[in-house]
């Protein structure tokens, strides 16, 4: 019935296994660290920044070591925005931003959680397309609003 498991297979599960372990949580566990996952949003625009400021620094220059650099540069900004995309997504929308109908009270909060997580993840989009600082500015304008919508005193 099983099956021998090959190298393929082995490869496919190691290459596989940090994505699955990244995600929390999407079965109910009920253990939630909203403060902890908006810190890491702030770390991840910090980065992003940095990214863009080093972007700056080495745009222009045209020797290897200089070309590689900014290579790297430009995939860790876009790594950490995805990053912001994906906790918005898995984490905030799948697990915490509960619908309410549209005739029941407390609709308009949820239309205004929704709009302000989806700020967020445009944002965060925006900052994988342009290499401006100005755009973290307006992500962290974004994830102070995102925020406002959990307690983040608390943490596990």
């Amino acid at each position: 019935m099983f099956r021998k498991i090959t190298p393929v297979v082995v490869l496919l599960l190691i290459a596989l296994a940090p994505q699955m372990a990244a995600a929390h949580c999407q079965v109910p566990c009920g253990i939630y660290d909203d403060a902890a996952r908006v810190a890491r949003m702030y770390e991840d625009a910090a980065t992003i920044e940095k990214a863009m400021v080093k972007m700056q620094d080495l745009a222009g220059k045209t020797d290897a070591q200089s070309a590689n650099q900014l290579t790297r540069w430009v995939i860790t900004k876009e790594t950490h925005a995805s990053n912001i995309i994906t906790t918005v997504a898995e984490y905030f929308l799948t697990q915490k931003v509960k619908p309410v109908a549209d005739d029941a009270e407390g609709h308009a909060a949820y239309l205004a959680k929704l709009e302000d997580h989806h700020l967020v993840m445009n944002v965060a989009m925006k900052a994988k397309q342009k290499s401006d600082p100005e755009v973290v500015a307006k992500l962290r304008a974004a994830l102070e609003r995102l925020g406002s919508h959990y307690d983040l005193e608390h943490t596990h």
